[in-house]
């Protein structure tokens, strides 16, 4: 191509401007060449000529087209210079708000000084396994690029990130870390992820300080290694730290600030355990306020002091550590305070001794202050001969303070570094590691000093390295697609190096001129001049004499020599390190003791390294200053950079660079001077050159093809080889061979070529448009002629229509005039005749009224007359009956008062008589008797209580009598002086009762005052509530029109609120169910280990004192019907020996009830007992009270030992017959016998039964008889007492009239105990060996039964103490009785009879109502028992329904039963039976070792049913052992085989459609009304009878929710792989999409023909397969809609998440192709009727994220359209996906930045959650709906392949 077809008009070009440093222009005219000047057409309309020079013909650069601007990679743009990337990122970073951009292997990152919302945990496993072409740009990205390269080359990797202060290195650093420590976390629980960031908060603490550019610069550089083992989980971490600024600890330019950690501490001074650091604000202190303020906005040092010290806790710094480090620092603050004095002479200096700063820096470190003060203004001089100590001046005395400061700092900070080290260090071998080195950028101020030159020294080391890195690859890539290269010239910065650190180098002569004595900055400057003048790089400024330039590879940097001798020394004077070396705190002093010197351990490269890289910290190891070979800051920094250069070499480097868009820190503003000058400084520009050297644009042929399509000829595409076609096509359009190459996957372009090719492109698409346009509207226009040929004929025909219908609408108007004319006059005629007739009427009436009005009122007039004299007699007759009414009531008064007087009189004179009282006493006496005969009747009834009540009773009435003897004799003895005492007791009472009235009347008036005004209130509110009445009516009549929509409306938000907290809980219960599940699998497989580990042959047996009877399954109980003890023993015995002993239920069963029977007698023999003893304690409390203690105690061991001897006698006959019912059975097993006794063995049981009842008969009357004698000579003994009535006499024993004699009953009772000591060793019962699982069973029986007896004993405690607290309840009535006796006495006999009639009828009352709750307990009671008997009747006939069964069975087990599947047995009850031994062979055939394939053309759920019809059959049988171990072999058969089959869809959907099968049957036949809605009278015959399988059912619900989980699981992991190629870059509509350039960074999935490629047709297929799988299976219908709404869900989640991450997919044409996707497969949904399912509601926000790629997006109009339509996408994902909206072709539009304001402005009130990305592994709460069915269990056939032919039809 030549220049001219270049520049042609239109043509835009980049010109040079002083603002924007590029400026975008347009060519009016085309450009020839030997033209002089351009004539072009700026942005704002302007015309410009643009000189050109013809000898250089140097002409602007060209302007790439709008289609390539914004890409993510700027080696994807055609035209590559300066002037394109700037643009590119200024369009990405303004209009986009995207932050990173690729340019080839590097990521360009700016600084949005804001926080933005994509590095969370989402976005981290959004990039986690994605390769690096396939999303947008992102610091996530190249970490997961290092992250997979280390794992799949095995080699170690390195991501550098540089850039200058404020550009956001250290952030950039964290990330990535972060992104290492989620994906890549510790395997162990040592949590090294968590400390390699809690690493982040110290470093910055100590290490970081506001600048002026920056408000948290890394003043130090770092490169921290990850390490991790080979399955690349992080097991440690190393730093290395470089060049720290410490000339900041003690200087502070104007708006900085020193580190943090200073002002943190300050900060924090005001805490309890910081006083001791006598610190203040940071403002008084003189290294914490140079700078003018101390606070950063939006930074808040205490909060951030807080992290630094958990973080120090994380580490495993010790607190008191802790409180040391805080020390030096707070010394240091201190030191800079110290106030320095200098003399009259200028040459000494001092300090005075009462210094506060001076002393507390001296305390804090430990220092002694004497020396301190010495040594900070003296200093010595060491000669040969002598050591002088010389005066400083104030300057010097400053210097060297401050040098110390400097110094201690340096040493703390590498402490530090070393400890930090150790906590992340590991002892576990390192496989490889991944490096993040976080450095200074180039830097150029307008003082540059030493670190200015050091810095920019290492970045002049790290652009080599990447510039030689970018060369290789650039080589590789060409090698590897066989093009022929040739050598590209690249800047080499290898003369600039050599400059700075070869021989004589700038390094070396600064290192020289510090040896010598008397060097200066100013001669090290002239030794520059003379050496490096002729150097290219070196120059001299023709203004100064101690500056120098050095032109460096980014820019030319002057640097003052001034002060860089003093800070290459880093001179700090030796006495005062040895004063801190003395200190008395350890941690002090051995930060200042020589280090050795450190040796760099060698680097070993080369694939498949697993050694471990020894790195040390690069800090400065400082020796004493007296030391002649003490090295250099330089040589120091020199080093440790020709390290970290061998460490990068041996990695896989990957590059970062930071840009700082402004020097305001103003967020997303964008300066385009400082943009520039960072690009050149970074090295991103030289990735320009090299990559526009040679072919930077790169396509496959695949994207070729698609893309250029167009402008391939029709003939040409029918050749099928798409690789001939691109060739063919390149070879017609570009006639420079040079400017191509075909690789053997891409073809390679030169710059600009591409761009050629879209305007050829364009061209073509403008021709085609033309001629669409052309064809187009002459097809419109004579749409139009046609048009208004028919509409003219149409108004013809309409207007003499019209015509026509006017004039005979004229004739009629004619005709209907006179119609109306005749119709108008007989209306008026008729309506003056009426008006006459109305007035008339209207006279006479109003004159009839008048008249009757008239004669109304006279009447009325008379009436009221009459009423008023009728009520004025009235009246005066009742006024005349009053006033005689009252003079009689006057007389009366007066009358009744003389008589109450006199009758007053002779009651006083009667009342001092003590006849009087001795009558009142009698009556007293009377009523007394009166109430204790009412008592006994009463007490009559409660028959357990009479005797208590009695003893009560007498006591009371002997109390009485005493009481009333002492009264009278009181009374007696004292005669007048008691009246006397009365009277004053009468008065005083008197006196009180006058005080009491008053009290009261005040009272009463006070009420009356106050309840009047209540009234009054009450009727205010009364009133105001009846107007709040009223207007409430009225408003409830207004609003209850308008009410009914909102009604309906709340009620569906409650609806809709309700179902989401009920799926909300669902899901957690899920959670819940899901984390059991994983924590279960975790427990089988820990448990095979150690299975597997612990195997050893032989047989284990239990502890003597563990029960066998524990179950094995880790699930509830079998919740039976049975209620009582004997059931619960029988259960206990059942699992003893029902399956090894093989005895009879039967025999157990009347034991055990005679065993109860037994117990109940001599629980009524205890009872009569303890009354006997209660009455002898009684009797004998008062005068023995010590012996009855001791004779109480003796008889309950008595009773205790017989107890004991009574259990073991009746254990020893129990014994006996069980070895007898073992022989029976054992002979009956030797004939091949079922299980069930015979005739002949079930009478020998009987027999054995009665023998047993009738001994223990006997044994029980010897063991009372013998207790009775005992007891009785017991009780002699001990309380002494000869003249007792025999214990015969007052104790009624039952079932004994024997007599035996009370010597020999203690010698047999004495025989006893020792026997029974002697038989406490059960050992020889088992010494044959055959008895022994008898003896053990018995054994158990013992134990069962003796834990009765204690419970049983702990219950007649229980009845003691509440007879007990009864006879105090008693007692304290009786007090209570008696104080009421007292009271009655002082109140007059009326008083006295009515105060006794209240007291008897609450005490009536009240034991009214214990009666009634003791009835109430005895009904309750009534009913139990006969439940009871009622469970024990029908367990007596189910037992005699087994033994006949087994008759029946005994013929039929003999044979061989055959299974067919077309028979069927009549009499066959939907039962299945099988034997014990058999259930692990039913497991396996049914469960571990079916395969789904074996059922095909069966009924689906088959398993299921049979299990059900074996768990029907034991509950018929009663037998809850095997119910519970069907059943847990079961689920852990089901657990079993998915945990094998974790992979396998089929599998797992057949087991969970039979789990949801069986929990439906247990639902179906539970006898639980609510599940038998749906049954028929046959299914109702199938219920379960005996048990309730509640705790089952949710057994097995949680069971189907983790097979539920784990179905979604494997069908997640099928489809995910399919979503992003099927739903986004395949063609589904073919020739719609056009392939876009993508740079260096290639997508992975576009090859047409890769791996990776999927269409929608495979997820449709895969669907499909599902689908069809389950309905196989016959899985509930509500469950495969669940299924696929979840599968949906995620579909949509994956796709919206990529469509989010990725630019390339956001377009026109990628919606087209989404909606046309999504429609595909909603009607795959509809085909196969899950549009119910709510899947398509899940796509609900894909399907608007499509809609918005191709709605219109210019007006506000649009920007309304767009908020009302995308309802479910949040405001974020709105506003990304318009910035990443990207147009593919020329024809279309980009978002304007200020239609997104428009968007967010609207969208501000809505409440969305700040996530960007979709949840994609949420998963929705599952449902198990009831679905009953059909079948009857009688109409199951068991197929033959099963191999079930063991189990029996009932």
């Amino acid at each position: 191509m030549s220049l001219s077809e270049l520049y042609s008009q239109y043509t835009r070009v980049w010109i040079p401007d002083p603002e924007d440093v590029w400026r975008s222009a347009e060519l009016t005219k085309d450009y020839k060449e030997g033209d002089q000047s351009l004539q072009l057409r700026l942005e704002d309309e302007t015309i410009r000529e643009y000189p050109v020079d013809v000898q250089s013909n140097q002409l602007p650069f060209l302007r790439n087209p709008d289609i390539l601007v914004g890409e993510n990679d700027l080696t994807a743009l055609s035209y590559l210079h300066e002037p394109a990337v700037l643009h590119n990122l200024k369009v990405r970073f303004l209009e986009s708000n995207h932050i990173y951009t690729y340019c080839g292997i590097v990521l360009v990152a700016i600084n949005p000084y804001e926080q933005l919302p994509i590095y969370g945990q989402d976005v981290i496993y959004a990039y986690s396994g994605q390769n690096m072409g396939d999303m947008d740009p992102h610091i996530f990205a190249v970490a997961e690029e290092a992250y997979k390269q280390m794992a799949r080359d095995e080699k170690n990797q390195s991501i550098i990130v540089s850039g200058e202060s404020g550009a956001g290195k250290t952030v950039s650093a964290k990330y990535a870390m972060r992104y290492f420590a989620t994906v890549g976390g510790s395997a162990s629980d040592t949590n090294i992820e968590d400390k390699v960031l809690a690493s982040s908060p110290i470093m910055e603490a100590i290490g970081n300080a506001k600048t002026t550019r920056n408000d948290n610069s890394s003043r130090f550089g770092k490169y921290i290694q990850i390490g991790f083992d080979k399955r690349y989980h992080i097991i440690g971490a190393n730093m290395r730290t470089y060049l720290l600024e410490k000339s900041r600890v003690v200087f502070q330019a104007d708006d900085e600030r020193n580190y943090h950690i200073f002002y943190q501490l300050c900060a924090a001074a005001s805490l309890p355990e910081f006083k001791e650091l006598a610190l203040t604000c940071a403002e008084d202190f003189f290294y914490t306020s140079q700078g003018g303020d101390t606070s950063i906005e939006g930074m808040d040092d205490a909060d951030d002091f807080e992290k630094t010290r958990q973080a120090f806790t994380l580490l495993g710094v010790r607190e008191s550590h802790q409180i040391s480090i805080f020390k030096i620092i707070a010394s240091i603050l201190h030191l800079g305070n110290v106030e320095i004095q200098a003399e009259r002479d200028g040459d000494t200096c001092s300090i005075s001794p009462e210094d506060e700063h001076l002393n507390n820096f001296c305390r804090l470190l430990g220092v002694e202050h004497s020396q301190m003060e010495h040594w900070l203004c003296h200093r010595k001089l060491v000669t040969t001969s002598e050591t002088y100590v010389k005066t400083m001046s104030l300057q010097q005395v400053v210097n060297a303070r401050n040098a110390l400061a400097k110094h201690i700092y340096a040493q703390l900070f590498g402490w530090i570094v070393e400890h930090v080290n150790k906590a992340l260090q590991t002892s576990l071998k390192q496989h490889s590691f991944i490096g993040v080195l976080d450095i200074y950028g180039f830097e150029t101020f307008e003082v540059n000093s030493f670190e200015q030159f050091c810095i920019n020294y290492a970045n002049e080391k790290l652009q080599q390295q990447f510039n030689s890195h970018v060369f290789k690859l650039e080589q590789e890539e060409y090698m590897k697609e066989q093009i022929p290269w040739t050598l590209i010239d690249f800047y080499d910065n290898q003369p600039c190096i050599d400059l700075i650190e070869a021989k004589l180098g700038i390094l070396d002569l600064l290192d020289e001129e510090c040896k010598v004595p008397k060097g200066t900055d100013q001669n090290w400057a002239q030794k520059l001049y003379d050496r490096h003048t002729s150097s290219q790089h070196f120059q001299k400024p023709r203004m100064s004499n101690t500056a120098f330039i050095v032109v460096h590879f980014a820019d030319k940097v002057e640097y003052l020599s001034d002060g860089f001798l003093e800070k290459n020394r880093d001179t700090v004077y030796e006495e005062q390190i040895n004063i801190l070396k003395a200190s008395k705190f350890p941690l002090v002093a051995d930060l200042f003791h020589d280090d050795k010197e450190p040796v760099p351990a060698p680097i070993s490269s080369g694939k498949g390294s697993s050694s471990k890289i020894n790195v040390r910290s690069a800090r400065p190891q400082l020796k004493a200053a007296n030391k002649e070979h003490k090295k250099t800051v330089g040589h120091q920094f020199r080093t440790s950079l020709h390290l970290l250069m061998e460490t990068l070499n041996a990695t896989t480097p990957h590059y970062v660079r930071c840009i700082k868009p402004n020097d305001e820190k103003l967020p997303f503003h964008f300066d385009p001077k400082r943009a520039v000058q960072q690009l050149r400084a970074c090295g991103v520009l030289e990735t320009i050159r090299i990559s526009a050297a040679g072919y930077p644009s790169r396509w496959t042929y695949h994207d070729f093809f698609n893309r250029y399509r167009v402008l391939v000829k029709k003939r040409e595409l029918a050749n099928a080889d798409k690789k001939a076609i691109c060739k063919s096509v390149l070879e017609n359009l570009i006639k420079d061979p040079d400017k191509f190459q075909f690789g053997r996957t891409k073809i390679f372009f030169r710059a600009g070529q591409v761009a050629y090719l879209e305007k050829l492109r364009a061209d073509r698409f403008r021709a085609a448009t033309i001629m669409i346009q052309k064809t187009v509207r002459g097809w419109l226009q004579k749409v139009k002629y046609r048009r208004l040929k028919g509409a003219t004929l149409t108004l013809q025909r309409y207007c003499r229509g019209h015509l026509a219908r006017r004039l005979a609408e004229h004739l009629r108007r004619i005709r209907a005039a006179v119609v109306i004319q005749k119709q108008y006059r007989m209306r008026r005629d008729r309506l003056a005749y009426r008006r006459l007739r109305v007035a008339a009427v209207t006279i006479q009436a109003f004159t009839r009224g008048m008249f009757v009005r008239r004669r109304y009122r006279q009447v009325l007039w008379e009436h009221k007359a009459t009423i008023i004299q009728k009520h004025v007699r009235g009246w005066t007759a009742r006024r005349r009956f009053q006033r005689l009414r009252g003079a009689a009531i006057v007389i009366q008064c007066a009358f009744r008062r003389l008589k109450a007087k006199q009758e007053l009189k002779a009651l006083k004179i009667e009342a001092r008589s003590a006849k009087h009282l001795k009558h009142l006493n009698v009556g007293m006496e009377n009523k007394v008797v009166q109430l204790q005969r009412k008592i006994d009747d009463q007490n009559k009834e409660f028959k357990t209580l009479s005797e208590q009540l009695s003893v009560v009773t007498s006591t009371h009435t002997m109390e009485v009598e005493k009481l009333k003897k002492e009264l009278a004799h009181y009374q007696q003895s004292q005669g007048g002086d008691g009246s006397l005492r009365l009277q004053e007791e009468v008065e005083s009472l008197r006196t009180e009762l006058q005080r009491a009235h008053s009290e009261r009347k005040i009272l009463e008036d006070a009420h009356t005052r106050e309840k009047d005004e209540l009234r009054k209130r009450v009727a205010d509110l009364e009133q105001e509530n009846a107007l709040l009445k009223d207007e409430k009516e009225q408003l409830n009549h207004q609003i209850l029109c308008q009410s009914k929509d909102e009604f309906a409306q709340n009620s569906i938000k409650e609806n809709l609120l309700m179902k989401k907290e009920l799926e909300e809980e669902r899901s957690r219960y899920q959670n819940l169910v899901k984390e059991y599940s994983r924590l279960e699998q975790r427990y089988d497989n820990l448990r095979d280990e150690m299975t597997i580990i612990k195997q050893t042959p032989g047989h284990r047996r239990n502890p003597s004192n563990q029960s066998s009877l524990e179950s094995d399954s880790n699930y509830p109980s079998i919740s039976t019907s049975e209620v009582g003890d004997t059931e619960d023993t029988l259960q206990q015995v059942e699992e003893i020996g029902l399956e090894k002993a093989a005895m009879d239920l039967t025999v157990f069963l009347k034991l055990q009830k005679r065993v109860r029977e037994l117990e109940q007698e001599r629980k009524k023999l205890q009872v009569q007992l303890e009354k006997r003893e209660q009455q002898d304690s009684r009797k004998a409390q008062v005068e023995q009270p010590r012996n009855d203690m001791d004779l109480d105690q003796d008889a309950d061991l008595a009773y205790n030992s017989l107890k004991r001897q009574e259990l073991e006698s009746e254990n020893k006959k129990l014994k006996n017959d069980l070895n007898e019912l073992r022989k029976a059975v054992a002979d009956q097993a030797t004939q091949n016998n079922p299980s069930f006794s015979s005739p002949d063995s079930y009478s020998l049981l009987l027999n054995q039964l009665k023998l047993a009842n009738e001994e223990l008969e006997v044994r029980k009357e010897e063991v009372l008889i013998l207790r009775t004698q005992i007891v009785s000579a017991d009780q002699r003994r001990l309380a002494g007492r000869s003249a007792e009535p025999n214990i015969d006499a007052r104790t009624s024993w039952p079932n004994s009239e024997k007599h035996v004699d009370q010597e020999d009953a203690i010698e047999a009772y004495h025989g006893v105990c020792q026997t029974n000591s002697k038989t406490e060793d059960w050992g020889y019962l088992n010494e044959d060996g055959e008895l022994g699982l008898a003896y053990q069973g018995l054994k158990q029986v013992a134990r069962l039964l003796e834990a009765q007896l204690q419970a049983q004993s702990r219950e007649h405690e229980e009845e003691v103490g509440h007879l007990q607290a009864q006879v105090e309840a008693l007692k304290e009535e009786m007090d209570k009785q008696q104080q009421t006796f007292c009271q009655t006495l002082l109140l007059s006999p009326e008083a006295q009879v009515e105060f006794g009639v209240q007291q008897e009828i609450s005490r009536l009352t009240n034991e009214n109502l214990d009666l009634k709750e003791l009835v109430e307990k005895l009904e309750k009671n009534e009913r139990k028992l006969k439940k009871q008997l009622k469970i024990y009747m029908k367990k007596v006939q189910d037992l005699e329904a087994v033994q006949t069964l087994a008759q029946s069975e005994k013929r039929r087990h003999e044979l061989n039963r055959q299974v067919t599947v077309q028979r069927k047995e009549k009499d066959f009850q939907g039962m299945l039976e099988y034997h014990k031994e058999d259930e692990g062979l039913l497991i396996r055939n049914l469960v571990t070792e079916l395969k789904p394939q074996t059922l095909a053309g069966t009924v689906p759920c088959l398993p299921a049913y049979i299990l059900y019809m074996c768990v029907r059959h034991a509950d018929y049988v009663n037998d809850d052992l095997r119910v519970h171990s069907l059943l847990t072999s079961t689920i852990n058969g089901i657990k079993k085989v998915l945990k094998k089959h974790n992979d396998d869809f089929e599998m797992t959907t057949f087991w969970l459609s039979n789990t949801c099968r069986l929990l439906h049957c247990l639902k179906q036949y539970s006898g639980d009304e609510g599940f038998m809605t749906q049954n028929t009278a046959k299914q109702n015959e199938h219920c379960l009878k005996n048990f309730d399988l509640t705790e089952y059912r949710q057994v097995l619900s949680d069971l189907s929710i983790q097979i539920y989980q784990q179905l979604i699981k494997i069908a997640e992991g099928l489809l995910q792989p399919m979503i992003v190629s099927a739903m986004l870059e395949n063609e589904s509509i073919q020739g719609l999409s056009g392939v876009k350039p993508t740079g260096y960074r290639k997508r992975s999935s576009s090859m047409v023909d890769g791996d990776n490629s999927y269409c929608l047709e495979a997820i449709v297929r895969q669907m499909n397969s599902f689908h069809t799988i389950m309905c196989d299976q016959g899985l509930d219908p509500e469950i495969i809609l669940q299924v696929f709404k979840q599968l949906f869900y995620m579909i949509t989640a994956v796709t919206l998440n990529n469509l989010l991450l990725r630019k390339d997919v956001c377009s026109w044409s990628t919606g087209m192709q989404l909606r046309y996707n999504i429609s595909q497969l909603e009607e795959w949904l509809r085909g196969r009727n899950l549009q119910q399912s709510g899947a398509v509601q899940t796509m609900e926000p894909l399907i608007q994220a499509a809609q918005l790629l191709q709605l219109k997006k210019k007006t506000p109009e649009d920007a309304e359209a767009i908020c009302s339509l995308c309802t479910s996408l949040s405001t974020q994902q709105i506003v990304k996906i318009l910035n990443l909206y990207t147009p593919l072709n020329e024809f279309e539009e980009r978002v304007t930045v200020g239609f997104i304001r428009t968007i967010q402005a609207q969208l501000q009130e809505r409440n969305d959650p700040q996530q960007l990305l979709l949840d994609y592994k949420h998963m929705f709460p599952v449902l198990f709906p009831f679905n009953p069915s059909s079948l009857t269990m009688d109409s199951i056939h068991i197929p033959a392949c099963l191999n079930l032919e063991f189990l029996n039809e009932v």
